[in-house]
């Protein structure tokens, strides 16, 4: 894990923020999901929203049922969340996508929090 900023994880920290100042804590996940999707399509960033995850076991492809919440110009998986607290959990949630899809890079967004600054994790493969 790591601190250090790239140009695409803080445009979409920024149009995140944005979206949390317009909207406040409180919503269902999906609803931020759904305003996120607005704004990077407004941005002009390309994006995919809930993509399959599969979990690759030796020779054999499973669908489990994971999917990423939005992945970002194919390289930035982005994970929203609407709890109390971040947990150790969370962060092993999106850990474990960027391994499976050999992904640099994630955003871990929570949007119930009073500042959304509060609620963002970066991490790095």
């Amino acid at each position: 894990m790591t601190t250090e900023r790239d140009p695409l994880t803080g445009k979409v920290i920024g149009i995140a923020i944005d979206v949390h100042r317009s909207l406040g804590p409180g919503l269902l996940e999906s609803a931020y999901e759904e305003c996120l999707a607005f704004e990077l399509r407004e941005a002009g960033i390309s994006f995919r929203r809930q993509v399959p995850m599969p979990v690759h076991y030796k020779s054999v492809r499973l669908d489990c049922g994971y999917r990423l919440d939005i992945l970002v110009e194919e390289k930035l998986v982005v994970e929203l969340k609407t709890v109390e607290k971040l947990l150790p959990v969370h962060e092993a949630q999106l850990l474990s996508y960027l391994k499976l899809g050999g992904f640099p890079v994630g955003l871990l967004l929570n949007f119930n929090v009073p500042v959304l600054k509060e609620g963002v994790r970066r991490l790095v493969l």
